[in-house]
């Protein structure tokens, strides 16, 4: 009965089977960029992680001066 008791908190915070699904999901996509890039570069698999981090790093860097921009123009329009 206890076990039962934690269940609708995992729901409401999106635990539960589909968090792990969703978890498993994003680290085969993660799993195959990561694969890709090592085959079409040539170099190892370490290398290749750390291109992939280094392009999601940019993704964010971009995404966080778009958002700076725009917020400023919001800003301005109010």
């Amino acid at each position: 009965m206890a076990q039962n008791a934690f269940l609708p908190v995992l729901a409401a915070r999106g635990g539960g089977i589909g968090g792990i699904v969703r978890w498993f999901i994003q680290i085969v996509i993660y799993d195959i960029c990561i694969t890709g890039i090592q085959d079409i570069l040539g170099v190892s698999r370490m290398v290749a992680l750390f291109i992939f981090l280094g392009i999601m790093l940019l993704v964010a860097f971009v995404g966080y001066l778009l958002r700076k921009k725009m917020s400023g123009q919001a800003d301005a329009d109010i």
